[in-house]
């Protein structure tokens, strides 16, 4: 009697699954955010993005995230699925609660600044660019964002 071998295929049901196995993949191999940035030819901001699922990949970039963290194939339909963008709620992640926080003591007064020297209008976070740095500074090094985006006015109707 012949006894057939059983393949293990891995299906990816979900985009979060495939956001868990990069999470996965990139803590035990060691990989940066920079490194796949890189090998993808986008910001390091953009790829941490779309891996992380808030972003839509083409087909190359995710055949070339597929390579770099070993994913199965079904997830390369998930990395070019749009995304569900945003999150519901404000998380308990200390980072992002004290960004949240940021918002929450400032998002007044850079809304006030932006309509002085704009108008009456909006920051694209469509047309936009983000940019994470490390400052030197003799009293700890400082984390430095930089939000860019297209300004959007209100129009008349």
């Amino acid at each position: 009697m012949r006894r057939s071998r059983i393949i293990s295929v891995e299906v990816m049901k979900s985009r979060e699954d495939v956001t868990k196995l990069i999470l996965s993949t990139k803590i035990q191999k060691g990989i940066t955010w920079k490194s796949v940035a890189e090998k993808i030819g986008k910001s390091k901001e953009w790829t941490t993005a779309a891996c992380l699922g808030q972003m839509t990949m083409t087909k190359e970039q995710a055949e070339k995230i597929v390579e770099i963290f070993d994913l199965p194939e079904s997830a390369l339909s998930w990395l070019q699925t749009v995304s569900q963008r945003g999150t519901s709620g404000i998380s308990s992640d200390p980072l992002l609660y004290r960004l949240h926080e940021v918002i929450s003591v400032y998002g007044p007064t850079i809304k006030e600044l932006i309509v002085e020297e704009f108008g009456d209008g909006i920051m694209s976070a469509i047309d936009f660019n983000l940019t994470v740095a490390r400052e030197k500074n003799e009293q700890g090094d400082r984390v430095s964002l930089v939000l860019s985006g297209k300004f959007l006015p209100y129009k008349d109707f």
